[in-house]
């Protein structure tokens, strides 16, 4: 089965001829490594879901630096979605962080996809709830807690994130210098 489809099954009921239509709406890409999917100041007219492999959302900010806001790992979903939302130019950029297989999707053919089957109406809004949801724990974490201890319950939440993210990139989507993050990483051995 697909991995798209077992993951809306996860959520909602979907019929055999429904997921053979979903499936019809998307294009399977397959990436190398370090591809730019997305670049700041293009209009951001896809919205990808990851079948295998990482995606990062990052910005570079005014002394030139790379901030990841976001990853992406299997079964999840990745976007400029402000940008793709409004038809807009991206703030953002999105590259893969590994070699991956991508579906994508573009703004009409999502909306076409929701008319024909108006339950992926309700699977995008509760993923939409899920990631929002997240993001907000996470600010709330970065507020809330010191560097050491929001470091510590990051990675036992989301293990996966250690060991397939290279440093850098895991310090940048944390706020911390690389050397930082060495140094917190010691302390945990």
């Amino acid at each position: 089965m697909e991995p798209l489809i077992a993951h809306i099954r996860q959520q909602l009921l979907l019929s055999s001829d429904e997921a053979k239509l979903v499936m019809g709406y998307f294009t399977r890409k397959k990436v190398a490594k370090k591809t730019l999917l997305l670049k700041e100041g293009q209009t951001c007219n896809d919205l990808f879901f990851v079948e295998k492999g990482c995606l990062r959302l990052y910005f570079v900010d005014d002394k030139g630096r790379e901030q990841i806001t976001h990853f992406a790992i299997e079964n999840w979903w990745l976007t400029d979605y402000l940008a793709f939302d409004t038809e807009n130019i991206a703030a953002f950029n999105i590259q893969t962080v590994e070699d991956s297989v991508l579906l994508q999707i573009d703004r009409k053919r999502l909306a076409d996809l929701t008319k024909m089957v108006p339950v992926m109406d309700r699977y995008f809004r509760l993923n939409l709830q899920r990631a929002y949801g997240a993001a907000q724990r996470r600010i709330m974490m970065m507020y809330e807690k010191s560097k050491e201890a929001y470091f510590f319950e990051f990675i036992e939440k989301h293990p996966e994130f250690a060991q397939r993210v290279p440093q850098y990139m895991l310090a940048s989507f944390l706020g911390f210098t690389p050397e930082y993050l060495s140094e917190l990483r010691k302390r945990n051995k």
